[in-house]
């Protein structure tokens, strides 16, 4: 191991030292090196070089190969129990049926757990794979240069790509052409703050280069070079591609970096609760060898029976219930449009309890329609549509639904002249900070024109005057504040609201920076309509029903929010701005976002933020975005939810991905989530109450019977067939009481249920051992084997009824019934239980038939059973206000 780290540390260095040569060079020097040219690859060229590279993957926990995968199964504790007590019984007292039944127990654990995990594995992967990200690349077709888009894993070096704001970065890369590019580096450095790149070679690397300096240039801090795994936060570029997959900075580092992820809070659970029953084996185990051995004088029987007892209380089935609730969990999400990249990440699903989603596309139809171009009297004018649509047309950077809205009015390219009229000069990105961008335009025979486009607060703050009716007079207070008030109008009408501002100036060779948004005419209005979902009302109500509370964060003003809020039935108090937040601290925070439903005007720091400090309040946050502003949110959230459509960031950084952007399709997942998680913990209650309830019954029946109260081989067949009937349990359903709450781990919540069910079964084993002893005379040594077969098939059906009992709140077979498979299975056991002291197996083991009037007792004990824990669970759900 310490080989492949020094090696790779020295790959990583060569990495590094090929960055910094490159960002040293000229432009024309690393096209030469990569045999490459602005225009890009040909097709043919490219293939070659794919072959040559192979793909632009890097190194990630891909499914161990089938056989590492299996022997990785044997791991499992319970197991490791299971094969030392088999072991123990063939080398000590060559009991071959006791190492039969151990290893059959074993290889149907084994078997069934490797299964599952096996085809969850491949499932994910297949489910990852539906979700594409592609790169914007040049190729050459002939004498013409394509850019279309492409898997990025089939970018090869010298391929040409082009980044725009929400781009993750495919491959490491020189910059050619740059625009006002930031781009988020804290993958790979840790830094929040998005770092300033720009095309030219800088002149401190160079003059630090040219001098030899003793200081070493970082390879993560060339201004010229973007790195993989990085991703555009405003800005664009044009870039070459010098080195892909693992060759990459990023990839050279991901082979030691890849590794199990961190554990969830049910992962902890089922770890403490699987410590926690063998803590409790290794105490009582002791207990009851001592016990039988002073009271039965045969110590080596009392060890075997010991061990036996061992056996009984491993839950060797735990993990194939878990790996099989979680592959079927994942699989019927994904028939119901749920794409889950990571299987754990489903009880967190079924654990949320509130939902913070933004308002587009979720709460919306995510089609925007242009209602209305005005000028600043508030009156129609096809001026301001023309400015607007050359501001659109131009712009090489995120386009969102607002430009595509915009850019429906084709027809204005054939009046504007768009192309032969107006020749692009610059560009100056959008960002979420200023949020407006600007374009700059040759006029035939004319200057440049500045044409700003932008959120209303914004683009006013950087205006000085304003357009009216043909003359341009100064932007005053008053003429400020009736502009204010047209605009809050539209958006109490739910109609959101952009401004369109311009500046003639000279025509010049200098770019033009933020510092030129400065002294703009103001033109008028553009109001887009945004309608609410058919289908949002009733979804919200359906969350709501099932313990979800929306909040709703969105970088849009208050009144347009509101009123969508309105429409779908969110209840809207006061709306919490992005500016007060920042006036908060984190406890002043918690303590309002726990009370306000919508959040306006927010940045995407302070969307995170809002979610860390919910999650601080013991709440299950699931946040749903698709923006590159969200993608901070998405991984600071317990569960991330993003869709298909979204922007490459913000897919990486989510746990789930929605094939349809709707909030029906996400409720459909939560309940799915829950039902996954219920059928684990009904096996995870029923072991720990079952185990805890037999160690009381072995123990009376060691301390007062005579003799052994079932034979070791008795009690490995009875938990082989109890093992059997607890396989259907991933099948079984949820009743909709439970759906409707959001459920998580809750480890004190299991223990208390062992320590009140767990007796109940007791209670009934002890009078089975009476009606055995009084009733059927089963008192002597001579009489052991009707004993045995009494309390064999009384255990044994009263074990896999509770089934039965447990899963529900309600009264069984009446009120909630299992599932067929359940159901089939469980009557199978029983059926097979009863019938085997009657076959010649049985007595071979040492059980005998039972007579017929020893039935009635036995139907009678059982339903007892079933009247006491359903008066019990009762009492329990009034007592503690919970079941499972």
């Amino acid at each position: 191991m310490a080989k492949t780290i020094k090696d790779q540390k020295k790959v990583t260095q060569q990495i590094a030292e090929h960055l910094i040569q490159t960002s040293l060079s000229l432009e024309e020097d690393v096209m030469e090196e990569l045999n490459t040219c602005t225009q890009g690859l040909t097709e043919t060229e490219a293939k070659q070089r794919l072959e040559q590279h192979g793909k632009n993957r890097i190194a990630h926990d891909k499914p161990p190969v089938w056989y590492i995968q299996l022997l990785s199964c044997f791991k499992n504790p319970f197991i490791l129990i299971l094969l030392s007590l088999a072991a123990f019984s063939y080398f000590m007292d060559d009991d071959i049926q006791a190492v039969i039944i151990i290893t059959v127990m074993v290889t149907v654990s084994v078997i069934i757990t490797f299964t599952q995990e096996y085809r969850s594995a491949r499932t994910a992967e297949k489910l990852k794979a539906m979700v594409k990200t592609t790169s914007s690349v040049s190729r050459q077709t002939g004498s013409q240069t394509e850019q279309k888009e492409i898997d990025m894993e089939l970018l090869v070096p010298g391929d040409i790509i082009h980044l725009s704001a929400g781009d993750l970065v495919p491959a490491d890369a020189r910059l050619i052409l740059s625009k006002d590019l930031y781009v988020g580096e804290s993958a790979l450095t840790g830094e929040a703050m998005p770092v300033e790149k720009m095309d030219s070679v800088p002149r401190g690397l160079l003059k630090l280069a040219s001098k030899q300096s003793s200081k070493p240039i970082n390879a993560l801090e060339l201004d010229n070079m973007c790195y993989m795994g990085t991703n555009v936060v405003s800005g664009s570029a044009t870039a070459v591609v010098m080195a892909t997959g693992a060759n990459t900075y990023f990839g050279s580092m991901a082979s030691t970096l890849t590794g199990k992820p961190p554990l969830t809070g049910f992962d902890k659970g089922i770890k403490s609760i699987t410590f926690v029953l063998i803590r409790f084996m290794f105490i009582m185990i002791p207990i009851i060898f001592l016990v039988n051995g002073f009271t039965k004088g045969d110590w080596w029987e009392a060890l075997l029976f010991g061990l036996s007892v061992a056996v009984g209380l491993t839950p060797e089935m735990l993990p194939v219930i878990v790996a099989g609730n979680l592959a079927k969990g994942a699989a019927v999400m994904a028939r119901k449009k749920v794409v889950v990249k990571r299987l754990n990440a489903i009880q967190n699903f079924g654990a949320m309890d509130i939902l913070c989603t933004d308002k587009t596309g979720t709460l919306t139809q995510d089609k925007i329609i242009l209602e209305k171009h005005l000028n600043t009297q508030g009156k129609e004018d096809s001026s301001v549509l023309e400015y607007a649509y050359l501001n659109s047309c131009h712009q090489t950077g995120l386009k969102n639904l607002l430009d595509a809205a915009v850019l429906e009015h084709a027809e204005l390219a054939q009046i504007l002249g768009a192309e032969n009229n107006y020749t692009k000069v610059d560009e100056i990105p959008f960002d979420f900070n200023r949020r407006r961008m600007s374009v700059v335009l040759q006029e035939k025979h004319a200057g440049h024109i500045l044409i700003c486009k932008g959120a209303m607060e914004e683009v006013l703050s950087i205006c000085s005057h304003t357009a009216d009716n043909g003359n341009v007079i100064p932007l005053t207070p008053e003429i400020t504040d009736s502009m204010q008030q047209l605009v809050h109008m539209m958006n109490t009408d739910g109609l959101r609201v952009l401004a369109v501002a311009i500046k003639r100036t000279e025509a010049r060779d200098a770019a033009y920076g933020l510092q030129d948004e400065k002294d703009l005419v103001l033109v008028g209005y553009l109001a887009f309509l945004d309608p609410p979902k058919e289908s949002a009302r009733m979804a919200i109500r359906a969350l709501k029903e099932h313990g979800i509370d929306i909040k709703v964060i969105t970088g849009d003003n208050a009144a347009v929010t509101r009123k969508v809020c309105k429409d779908v039935g969110i209840h809207v108090n006061d709306i919490v701005l992005g500016n007060t937040v920042e006036t908060l601290t984190d406890e002043q925070l918690a303590d309002i976002a726990g009370k306000t439903t919508v959040f306006a005007k927010i940045n995407p720091m302070q969307k995170a933020r809002i979610v860390r400090v919910l999650k601080s309040k013991g709440h299950t946050v699931g946040f749903m975005g698709d923006g590159i502003n969200d993608a901070v949110s998405l991984k600071e959230a317990d569960v991330g939810i993003s869709v298909d459509t979204a922007v490459d960031i913000a897919k990486e950084s989510a746990d789930i991905i929605l094939l349809e952007k709707s909030l029906m399709v996400l409720e459909q997942g939560v309940i799915q989530g829950r039902i996954t998680f219920g059928n684990m913990i009904k096996y995870i209650k029923m072991t720990a109450s079952s185990n805890f309830g037999n160690m009381f019954s072995v123990l009376v029946a060691s301390a007062f019977i005579p003799f052994l109260p079932m034979l070791p081989i008795h009690l490995l067949i009875q938990n082989l067939f109890y093992d059997v009937s607890q396989l259907s349990i991933p099948w079984d359903r949820m009743d909709k009481e439970y759906l409707r709450k959001p459920q998580k781990w809750n480890a004190k919540s299991v223990s208390r249920f062992m320590i009140f069910i767990g007796p109940i079964s007791s209670i009934f084993d002890i009078s089975t051992y009476a009606i055995m002893w009084y009733i059927f005379s089963a008192n002597s040594v001579d009489h052991q084997t009707l004993f045995q077969s009494g309390w064999f098939i009384e255990g044994l059906l009263s074990q896999t009824l509770i089934v039965h009992m447990i899963r529900t709140e309600k009264i069984p077979f009446i009120q909630s019934t299992a599932s067929v498979p359940v159901v089939l299975l469980t009557s199978l056991i029983m059926a097979l239980g009863i019938y085997l002291p009657f076959s010649g197996f049985g007595s071979s083991i040492g059980l005998e038939p039972l007579p017929l009037s020893y039935f009635p007792w036995l139907a009678a004990t059982l339903l007892s059973y079933c009247v006491l824990t359903q008066v019990i669970k009762k009492w329990y759900i009034r007592k503690f206000n919970e079941w499972l």
